[in-house]
């Protein structure tokens, strides 16, 4: 099968095309983005290989069915991109990686919780310009903390063992709660309870309808002064300008975030000879309490390789009429 790969960098090319090195399909890669307005390169493709800021929607299905193609394949987990119901009626079969590294995401959300607990991010930025004094470093223990996780699926099931090994008090909120979680220590509690007695919040859903800027100003108003919020899940699960605003009163003392409701205009670009024109990017960048990475949570040698892995696993089993294991 051909299949256009849209969205890829370097690293993409190397993973996918050690994966399908002996697979018999032929691979082409787009550093463009899959939109209305690029969805015409697949054209005589089988398939369109797409990423988390790719935007699959009616428009672009149509266009790719009437181009030929008969299958998305996903190298993510998330789907929130991608309109099933029209992939459904145009003839579209749309497969995902449903899990690749839940440990390298967990781990880097409790990078971010370390990093700026003990603002290793400024420690660094400061001796590497020759200052080497502690004033305004001062930092404080994870042991004791109360940890809340919004989401307790693989990756926040992960990071929730975690925390339970720094010492911390783990509260959790989920529509299924995990029993093998409430068995280590973990307490499931409402998510009014989660705002107000949480130290630390991790945010590991999925975005929904329902947790689309779940983090808003009134739950915002519910949590402690000084609460640390991470986001490793989906930008859009934070109403930035209510965090932002948070951040301001003190209310929000800690804010690390993978991920941005606006990213697809700025991640997985080098912008660093442009100016910056995101004006609430450049207002997070401006609090030294915040720390960004540009969606960085998947990004291990572990992850890349599954991700190539599944994927091939998916068009071959398409190429050979199978059902598919991981088609949504």
């Amino acid at each position: 099968m051909k299949v256009a790969v849209f969205s890829t960098k370097a690293y993409d090319e190397e993973y996918l095309g050690l994966a399908a090195a002996h697979s018999g399909h032929t691979l082409h890669y787009f550093a463009q983005p899959l939109n209305s307005d690029t969805a015409a390169l697949a054209q005589g493709y089988d398939a369109a290989c797409v990423f988390v800021n790719d935007q699959v929607g009616t428009e672009v299905l149509k266009t790719l069915r009437a181009g030929g193609t008969k299958l998305v394949l996903l190298r993510c987990a998330g789907y929130n991109n991608v309109d099933l119901v029209a992939a459904s009626e145009h003839g579209l079969t749309v497969a995902r990686v449903p899990e690749y590294s839940p440990y390298a995401a967990a781990e880097h959300a409790v990078a971010l919780v370390l990093s700026l607990c003990r603002k290793t991010h400024l420690a660094y930025g400061r001796t590497t310009a020759g200052n080497f004094a502690l004033d305004g470093l001062l930092g404080f223990t994870l042991s004791g903390k109360t940890v809340g996780v919004v989401g307790t699926g693989k990756i926040g099931a992960i990071f929730a063992r975690i925390m339970l090994g720094f010492g911390c008090n783990v509260l959790a909120y989920d529509l299924y709660p995990s029993d093998s979680l409430t068995q280590a220590g973990v307490q499931y509690v409402p998510l009014v309870d989660l705002w107000r007695n949480s130290d630390i919040i991790s945010l590991h859903c999925p975005l929904t309808p329902e947790t689309q800027h779940l983090i808003n100003t009134e739950s915002l108003s519910a949590m402690k002064d000084g609460v640390m919020i991470i986001n490793t899940a989906r930008g859009s699960v934070i109403d930035t300008p209510a965090a932002i605003a948070a951040l301001e009163t003190g209310r929000v003392g800690y804010l690390g975030l993978d991920v941005y409701e606006h990213e697809e205009e700025l991640f997985f670009q080098d912008l660093s000879s442009d100016e910056l024109t995101d004006e609430l990017m450049k207002s997070l960048l401006q609090h030294p309490n915040v720390l960004v990475t540009a969606h960085q949570g998947f990004f291990t040698h572990e992850a890349l390789t599954t991700i190539a892995a599944v994927t091939l696993q998916n068009l071959d089993e398409f190429a050979d009429g199978e059902t598919l294991q991981n088609a949504l």
